[in-house]
Parts: structure tokens; sequence; C-alpha cells
């Protein structure tokens, strides 16, 4: 959507506003731990973001907030005049993170972090990863996600998703 559009829903469909150079950011996903991720991501992206999720199970929630994303971000990702590419390292506490991403093809999630026996905010992080492959087809990524250290989850998912944010802000950044 174009950055001065509002936002909106139609029954069973998400809305999403980005804005690479700024703008202001509203994250409704349904889940509050995934809001605040996505509006770490954002933050780190310098990003205007309004994401809006239609109500469902917890999976279908996260699952149409990343293929919203990525479908907002495919345009500037893949835009003649930027870069497409980006890497960051971040941390959060103990945590540390690397994210590496180039516009691609053949969406593919390559990632060493396995948490489907941990819970944070009473959902199972492995629905991270499933944000992620959505966030990857939607945007047409390669994405790769490396956990360097940590092991509390918060922090670990809180890195991921800045370092995601910073490599998506390279990725959309000019080419000159």
């Amino acid at each position: 959507m174009a950055g001065g559009e509002p936002v909106r829903t139609e029954p069973g469909r998400s809305g999403v506003r980005v804005q690479p150079a700024g703008g202001p950011t509203n994250i409704e996903t349904g889940v509050p731990v995934l809001d605040h991720l996505i509006a770490l991501l954002a933050t780190y992206a310098r990003f205007g973001l309004v994401l809006q999720v239609q109500p469902g199970s917890a999976d279908a929630e996260v699952a149409a907030a990343g293929a919203a994303l990525g479908d907002g971000l495919r345009d500037a990702l893949h835009g003649t005049e930027t870069r497409g590419y980006g890497s960051a390292a971040m941390t959060s506490a103990e945590a540390l993170a690397q994210v590496v991403l180039e516009t691609s093809d053949r969406p593919l999630v390559v990632s060493n972090v396995d948490l489907t026996e941990a819970r944070l905010g009473g959902l199972g992080s492995d629905l991270v990863a499933r944000f992620l492959q959505e966030l990857a087809e939607g945007a047409r990524l390669t994405l790769h996600v490396r956990l360097v250290n940590g092991s509390d989850t918060q922090h670990v998912l809180e890195a991921i998703f800045k370092a995601l944010g910073v490599a998506l802000a390279q990725a959309v950044s000019p080419t000159t």
C-alpha cells in the first residue's frame, strides 16, 4: 500500500502500510508478543508501519501478519533503485542474533534457531518460525537467521527481530 493511504481490511484479510522513509507505527496482530516484536522490527528499520490482522487463531494471525508484512515490503525490496540485500547482528541482553537477507525468486528461510519447546506470552515460539516463513514468501526473500548466543526466549526473539529490522532497512536503501 502506498504511504498515504489508510489501511483498510476486508473480512478475512489483513492490511498493511509500510513507509521505508518513516512514519507512524501501529501494530495490531491480535498476538501481543508478536505486536511487540514487529514494533521492534519497525523501530530498528526506521520504517513507518501500520499492520492490522483479522482475528483468528494465534497460528492464523501470526501467518497473516508475516504474509501481509512480506507483501507490503515486496515492491520496496525488489525495486531497481534499491540494494535488495542486507545483514545485521543485534543483541538483546545475553542474546546475539545475525540476520542476512537477499531478494530471491525462490523464497527460503534457513535458521539454526529452534524454539519449538519454548513458550512466550502463552504462545509457542515456533509460531515465529511460521511468521518468518510467511514474510520470506510474501517479500520473496532468502532469509538466514543465526543465533550466535542466548538462552532467554524473549531476548532471543528480540535480538532476531532487531537484526531483521536493520537488515531490511539496508535492503530497501538506495543503490547510489
